[in-house]
């Protein structure tokens, strides 16, 4: 029987393609510190669950495709704070920010068509843009240059007939980076100047570690046309399990397609979109709290890093994870020795490997990426334990 072609050319998730084998490892009794995943260990914020607890209705039914009455007021109320005015037509409720990235890619791209992505990216882009038959652009960064990409003539030269759009995320996931006001702009008047949509991926937009005020593509006046922003419960509540994300723009178009995405999949969860409105109104100090954690993780972990030698990385700005070149041959294949053949007193460790991050054939087969959402102490073990695993993985492997 055969299967689509574009499913077979997707890949699976680095991020969960090693949980068999990891349930395999925890079966034998070995502890493994998860790093893979950006599931953070933060507290979701009591809000959520004492909404849940009092939403009661004689029936639980479907909610409105575009998204529950208040879940959307109350997402105007949190952009309201920084400065962007948003009506409830600007926004469709999503079954998490995957959802309005799928969204998002099948109604803005064809078979053929193109979309420019900075690499290393997010691997589940690839999913959503293979699946409406585009291809990805790599848009190549590098670590010494701290992966930043908004550079005119490096955009512009990956343009062409078939460039529908230009997706970035900021802070950047896997690389952390955090572009300014003023590259942002740049990227807009690209955008705009070249009759493009930008894709705006802002789930760690509270995130920065820099004292950088809250940054939004919303917040640029005259790109309406152009901006489409991709928006998340999980990450900025800790609240990955509720599935709920936000498709957001201002093209009045754009919005009138995507609704046909929205009324197909009939709507995200009723009762989760209620509990979520709750969180959008938790008073900006709980940010604050959390943000200071997630730089004291980093912290941690870079000062870790940088004691093991042959690794290099850069220190992220945002969000919260890390790429890392490790001083080993290849990645997935460390990754599965870890779990098969490793262990440090019973202990080991998991990452995301990183070639699939790239579009670029070939690059980041010795690259992985960590998440710091797990406390400090298991973060410096996790690390003790990533520099004991390399030292006997390229004495036992790689004979060196």
């Amino acid at each position: 029987m055969k299967f689509s072609s574009k499913m077979e050319r997707c890949g699976l998730s680095p991020m969960r393609k090693f949980n068999p084998y990891a349930a395999e490892t925890e079966k034998r009794g070995i502890k493994i510190y998860h790093l893979n995943i950006g599931q953070p260990d933060v507290i979701t914020p009591d809000a959520y669950f004492k909404a849940l607890r009092e939403f009661s209705e004689p029936v639980l039914s479907y909610a409105p495709s575009p998204g529950v009455p208040a879940l959307l007021d109350a997402v105007c109320g949190y952009y309201a704070r920084i400065g962007v005015t948003l009506e409830r037509s600007n926004i469709q409720a999503t079954t998490g920010g995957s959802e309005a990235l799928q969204a998002t890619m099948a109604t803005l791209l064809d078979d053929g068509d193109e979309i420019i992505i900075p690499e290393p990216f997010y691997p589940n882009y690839h999913t959503s843009v293979t699946l409406a038959g585009a291809t990805i652009r790599p848009l190549t960064t590098c670590p010494e240059e701290g992966y930043r990409y908004a550079v005119r003539e490096r955009v512009e030269a990956c343009i062409n007939e078939r460039t529908r759009a230009i997706l970035i995320t900021n802070p950047g996931n896997p690389t952390g980076c955090v572009i300014s006001p003023e590259e942002l702009k740049l990227m807009l008047d690209i955008a705009k100047e070249h009759e493009l949509f930008i894709i705006c991926d802002e789930v760690y937009r509270e995130f920065v570690y820099g004292g950088e005020p809250l940054l939004s593509a919303l917040q640029f006046e005259g790109y309406e046309d152009n901006v489409i922003v991709i928006d998340s419960v999980s990450k900025r509540f800790s609240a990955c399990g509720a599935r709920v994300g936000l498709l957001i723009s201002k093209n009045k178009a754009f919005m009138s397609q995507s609704l046909k995405w929205m009324q197909c999949r009939l709507c995200a969860s009723t009762a989760d979109q209620v509990a979520a409105a709750a969180l959008y109104g938790l008073d900006p100090s709980y940010f604050d709290v959390v943000r200071a954690e997630y730089k004291l993780r980093r912290d941690t972990l870079m000062a870790k890093l940088r004691q093991i030698p042959g690794v290099v990385c850069e220190e992220p700005k945002g969000a919260f994870y890390v790429m890392a070149a490790l001083p080993v041959d290849d990645a997935d294949k460390f990754q599965m020795w870890l779990l098969q053949e490793f262990d440090d007193h019973g202990d080991t460790v998991m990452f995301a490997c990183g070639e699939p991050f790239y579009g670029t054939p070939g690059k980041g087969k010795n690259e992985v990426r960590m998440a710091y959402v797990i406390k400090r102490e298991d973060l410096e073990r996790a690390m003790d334990i990533l520099a004991i695993a390399i030292r006997r993985y390229r004495r036992e492997v790689m004979g060196l």
